[in-house]
């Protein structure tokens, strides 16, 4: 049996299912991209029968990503099956992953067919795909509860039909480790032709043991596990990757198992899934958590100081989190810039130098010292700019204080205008806010979420402001940056108006192709 477990990264399918508002095509291209850098096997880039968007962003990532197989999601439908292979045909190789429910309670409350009806239905959907390219997955919806003579008999089905993969998923999270590895080992001693397929596990952390049940499944010999970063996903989430990552490379000695993950990308591509999806980590996760190498206790910063491996069983820098030691000023150069974001393991085509350097000034004069962690948050920002924003942020005043009415004053460009306004409200970001719903001259966008976050360390700190907008009946993400809280706010409500402002073009569009087409 290989000692090579596969990766398996699911944060834009069952990770994105779970988010406040859905990405748009070119945050999860930039997603996908990151987890290819990361070394991930198979990237799961949705489900292209669940709406056009969906569609788009699959076959935007299969035709773009190079180095690992793109995989789309089907129910064991043959119009789920035909989207999966429409939408990927653009790429080198892809896989498609087509599921059914096995457990009693899914198939007869949810499904309401008889046992032999969902064989034949896995069967005929693993045939399908098939005919789309070699490289089939079939997962055994809710395996975790599902009885394991029925278990046997789907996965040497699936096999015989063709599935290179079987998923064996814990769906709702309800097994312990040594029930869930007593299931894997059952198959692999039970369907005769198990050493035809690839065994997989998909596991729910509803019980807090996704990666303990993932773990358990690979000690039985599966050799694929699927899971997210940060670990999102439905409800509490997935099998969180960096962690099952980093303990198969943290106990690789014990454990004789290894992967293609590059871990000194982890905290770099957790950064990038936080930020782009509006998920914030918690300080004390594993491996990415801001304690996560954190010394508090004085016996612990003295044992550290004196051995490393006292109190740390794996090396900040062997995640990719660096010590934040250099700081630079106004004075410090584009060439400067450029060497340490490459020093930081950027690539010249991850930027624009001249437009990270066109902030980094601006930051510089405010701030002062601008260190690593500045950088790479400026770096981020420059590269959610709309590239042809229909509004633009031109002047921002904002009062408050104890006894004085708060007020701001905004100027915004609306396509080739300059509008202005002035309003109060009941604290400085609230009137900016309402002054924007007077340049607008509508209130059809909602606020129904709004978060303050610290990007950096002390008083200088830069403040991220992430707000989640309902428009129409969709909601949207924005994000802004600045030293400031009010305009950080404000840009991140103007990002929010450039995507409305992009969707209303696209539903236009569409409109007119159909008056077109009658």
């Amino acid at each position: 049996m290989s000692n090579q477990v596969k990766i398996f990264d699911t944060t834009l399918r069952d990770g994105e299912q779970a988010l406040p508002a859905s990405l748009g095509v070119k945050e999860k291209l930039k997603i996908a991209l990151a987890l290819e850098r990361l070394g991930v096997d198979i990237i799961e880039a949705g489900f292209p029968v669940s709406s056009p968007g969906d569609f788009k962003s699959v076959q935007t990532i299969a035709r773009e990503i190079k180095n690992a197989t793109v995989c789309g999601l089907s129910r064991a439908l043959d119009k789920d099956i035909d989207a999966c292979g429409e939408a990927l045909k653009v790429a080198d190789h892809f896989r498609i992953h087509t599921f059914i429910a096995t457990s009693e309670i899914h198939v007869g409350a949810k499904l309401r067919k008889t046992q032999d009806e969902i064989v034949e239905m896995a069967v005929q959907a693993v045939k399908r795909a098939r005919r789309y390219t070699n490289d089939v997955e079939f997962s055994c919806e809710d395996a975790g509860r599902t009885n394991i003579d029925y278990l046997c008999r789907m996965v040497e089905a699936a096999i015989n039909a063709g599935a290179t993969t079987v998923n064996i998923p814990d769906t709702v999270g309800y097994t312990t480790p040594t029930e869930f590895g007593g299931i894997i080992k059952n198959l692999f001693n039970r369907v005769p032709n198990i050493d035809k397929a690839i065994i997989s596990v998909h596991c729910h952390n509803d019980l807090g043991l996704a990666v303990a049940n993932s773990l358990a499944a690979v000690e039985q010999g599966a050799r694929q596990v699927e899971c997210t970063i940060n670990g999102l996903g439905e409800r509490a989430g997935n099998c969180s990757l960096e962690e099952i990552a980093m303990i198969l490379q943290t106990r690789q000695a014990m454990l004789g198992l290894n992967t293609n993950i590059r871990s000194q990308e982890i905290s770099r591509t957790s950064k990038l899934v936080s930020n782009l999806c509006n998920m914030p980590v918690q300080a004390n996760k594993a491996i990415v958590g801001a304690n996560a190498f954190s010394h508090s206790s004085g016996i612990h910063q003295d044992g550290v100081l004196k051995a490393q491996n006292t109190y740390e069983i794996m090396t900040p820098e062997s995640v990719g989190i660096n010590k934040n030691n250099l700081n630079l000023t106004s004075r410090s150069g584009r060439h400067v810039i450029k060497h340490r974001l490459m020093e930081l393991g950027y690539k010249e085509s991850d930027f624009d130098l001249e437009t990270v350097y066109e902030a980094f000034v601006k930051l510089a004069d405010k701030k002062g010292q601008v260190f690593d962690y500045d950088l790479e948050a400026l770096l981020f920002f420059s590269q959610q700019k709309h590239e042809h924003a229909h509004y633009e942020l031109k002047y921002l005043h904002a009062t408050s204080g104890k006894e004085i009415i708060p007020s701001a004053t905004v100027s915004l460009m609306v396509g080739d205008e300059e509008k202005t306004e002035t309003a109060i409200g009941n604290g400085p970001v609230d009137a900016a806010y309402n002054a924007i719903t007077k340049v607008l001259g509508h209130n059809l966008i909602e606020i129904v979420d709004f978060k303050l976050d610290s990007k950096g360390e002390g008083a200088n700190a830069l403040a991220q402001v992430s707000v989640i907008a309902e428009y129409n009946g969709r909601r949207f993400n924005g994000i802004g940056l600045a030293t400031d809280i009010v305009e950080s706010g404000v840009k991140a409500l103007i990002y929010v108006l450039n995507n409305t402002h992009l969707a209303d073009q696209i539903d236009q569009q569409k409109k007119q192709v159909k008056i077109v087409g009658v």
